[in-house]
């Protein structure tokens, strides 16, 4: 499958189930160097806070470390965009999108240029990420 791109992210619709396409999904982004911090699973707490169903839909809180500090680093405000969210969401029982927000995008409101090589390398590992779930 082929990933696509987005004003704020990269997308892929992946033949897996949810449960499948999350557990690849997590170990691709630990291929590329990322630990997941966060987790919100949104059916979970849509039920919760709003008593309304919703489709299976978790966000990934993903880090690169190496990264984040470089990012830090050159802004300590940048961590307001940090970590990179990935979602994954189910389609059908046997059908998943995962998407990625795109690093580029979001370190571009802060107008630092150091911060442009830093997030190039976070897109390059998140789009290998998504193309081997």
């Amino acid at each position: 499958m082929v990933t696509t791109a987005m004003a704020y992210g990269m997308k892929k619709t992946v033949p897996l189930s949810y449960d499948k396409a999350v557990e690849k999904t997590r170990a691709a982004l630990k291929d590329q160097g990322f630990g997941v911090l966060t987790e919100i699973d949104i059916k979970e707490k849509l039920k919760e806070k709003l008593g309304v169903d919703f489709k299976r839909y978790i966000i990934l809180g993903a880090c690169n470390p190496p990264l984040a500090h470089k990012a830090l680093l050159a802004e300590p405000e940048i961590g307001l965009l940090l970590p990179c969210n990935v979602i994954v969401y189910e389609v059908t029982d046997d059908e998943s999108v995962v998407a990625a927000a795109d690093p580029e995008v979001m370190m571009q409101v802060a107008g630092n240029d150091t911060l442009r090589t830093v997030a190039e390398d976070a897109k390059k590992r998140l789009k290998i990420a998504l193309a081997n779930v």
